[in-house]
């Protein structure tokens, strides 16, 4: 303190040095609890700033959850629409091989059918003899018996009137 100061503060009385005594202790009183509403005011900000923080980072994570579940449901889709084709395409494979085989059966049928000459058996006859007129010899009556087996059970047994299936020569 100055001499100035000094001789100021002779001159106060004693009413203004309590007065600057309680002035001085309000003021620190006031600006301890301007401090501590500070304090509390910053310790709040950072609790509204590390929830906001947490808020945020839980929000990235659903996102990239949520992408990778498209993700995922995407290459499941391919997947199974890639199988579709596959499943679809054996099927067709399955369908004309069935077909191919159907008209291979009918084509030898057809063939069969344009192979097989019939004769009616006239009283007299025996297979020999019609393997020799019809065939050109009496040693292939055995074709004959192999080609009527449903309707002639033995071969020195065939009656007039049956109709004979006569393979080609």
């Amino acid at each position: 303190m100055t001499k100035k100061e000094e001789k100021k503060e002779e001159k106060k009385g004693l009413l203004d040095r309590a007065i600057d005594v309680v002035s001085s202790r309000d003021e620190k009183e006031a600006a301890e609890a301007a401090r501590v509403e500070a304090a509390k005011a910053a310790a709040e900000a950072a609790r509204v700033a590390a929830e906001k923080q947490a808020a945020e980072a839980k929000a990235r994570a659903a996102e990239a959850r949520a992408a990778a579940a498209e993700k995922e449901a995407a290459e499941a889709k391919a997947r199974m629409a890639q199988m579709q084709r596959e499943e679809a395409m054996q099927r067709a494979a399955e369908m004309r091989e069935k077909m191919m085989m159907a008209a291979k059966e009918r084509a030898e049928a057809q063939a069969q059918a344009q192979q097989q000459r019939t004769y009616v058996v006239q009283s007299g006859d025996s297979l020999s003899k019609i393997a020799r007129e019809l065939l050109g010899d009496a040693n292939r009556w055995p074709e004959i018996f192999e080609a009527n087996k449903d309707q002639i059970s033995n071969p020195n047994l065939i009656y007039p009137g049956q109709e004979l299936r006569i393979p080609q020569k």
